[in-house]
């Protein structure tokens, strides 16, 4: 017994002592936000949003945390290396063989999920990996507060992570959850397909049939999900993702998108003439068809790529450009071993 609570008894006595105890309770279950300007803010726009009654916001947010390593993350995605760098994430024989592994038990789901939603298998299988390593880290950050964090303290994304720390507290609450059970990555992404959370209800897909989308420990739910999630951002069955090219211009920022979402697309027929052309001679574009170039740095010098449509609708997941090559070279791997 501390020092604290033997005087404690001595000079308050028990009821007191009990009342003493019922306020640390509370104190150390306190939420950290509770006092930034913005949390009244937030809390009016949870309400008005999901039906959500102040109270409920505040138990939900009890005990809420700010954890300072967030902002140090995200300080230094993964993104910002060069992609000879960032491959190393996910490019690897380990990850290859679970997927191997990951495709050969749930070949069902897998096919079901292509025919339904006409997504092929690689895609799935490369979002499944890049994003958890086919399950085996779908990260352990208590999710209420790497979302609190972000949204009080990230100001450049804020009203974003405002707007999904609401969504969280709200599906919780529907899903019959303790807001603080849940956990995910340090970003607030939660389960095997690393869904946001208000993707899981607006995307989410109870795929194996028991009445419950479960993404975190459902990999037959999250294979419909990442199907489903694609296609709803334009996938278009049976069109091609990308294509390895060389360029031989001499100033390549001229040609390739430095932002897929926002730069214009060229026609195919017109790479000839700026210095882009497939690496197969004999692959022939068709001309009509939309597209942009994209660099990718590795160790022996840039490598470009034609990317079609497809490669966009990855994008929603993540806009860059190193996350969908990755996606689609660990998936093109996967499936064809």
């Amino acid at each position: 017994m501390t020092h604290f609570y033997k005087k404690a008894m001595t000079t308050l006595g028990t009821s007191a002592l009990f009342s003493l105890g019922a306020l640390l309770s509370t104190v150390s279950h306190a939420n950290e936000f509770m006092g930034y300007p913005a949390y009244t803010t937030f809390k009016s726009k949870a309400m008005q949003q999901y039906g959500l009654s102040a109270q409920q916001v505040d138990n939900a947010m009890s005990g809420a945390q700010n954890i300072d390593r967030i902002l140090s993350i995200m300080a230094k995605p993964g993104e910002s290396k060069p992609w000879y760098e960032y491959r190393k994430n996910f490019l690897v024989e380990s990850t290859i063989q679970r997927g191997v592994r990951f495709k050969n038990q749930y070949a069902s789901a897998l096919r079901r999920a292509e025919q339904t939603y006409g997504v092929p298998q690689s895609v799935i299988l490369g979002i499944l990996g890049v994003e958890t390593g086919y399950g085996a880290n779908k990260g352990s950050f208590i999710t209420r507060d790497a979302l609190a964090t972000l949204a009080f303290g990230y100001p450049r994304r804020a009203d974003y992570f405002q707007d999904e720390l609401a969504a969280l507290i709200a599906w919780t609450y529907q899903d019959g959850r303790v807001t603080s059970s849940v956990k995910g990555s340090y970003a607030g992404a939660i389960g095997y397909p690393q869904f946001m959370p208000s993707n899981i209800t607006k995307l989410g897909v109870d795929f194996d049939g028991n009445g419950h989308i479960d993404l975190e420990n459902s990999p037959v739910d999250a294979i419909g999900s990442i199907a489903n999630f694609v296609a709803k951002h334009g996938w278009q069955t049976g069109q091609p993702v990308a294509i390895r090219a060389i360029y031989t211009g001499t100033d390549d920022t001229q040609v390739i998108a430095p932002d897929l979402r926002t730069a214009k697309p060229y026609l195919a027929g017109e790479l000839g003439k700026m210095g882009v052309r497939p690496i197969n001679p004999s692959m022939k574009l068709d001309p009509m068809d939309m597209v942009h170039v994209i660099r990718l740095d590795e160790v022996s010098g840039p490598q470009y790529w034609i990317t079609y449509p497809n490669f966009i609708s990855i994008i929603g997941y993540n806009p860059s450009r190193m996350y969908v090559s990755a996606v689609w070279q660990l998936g093109q791997e996967v499936a064809n071993r």
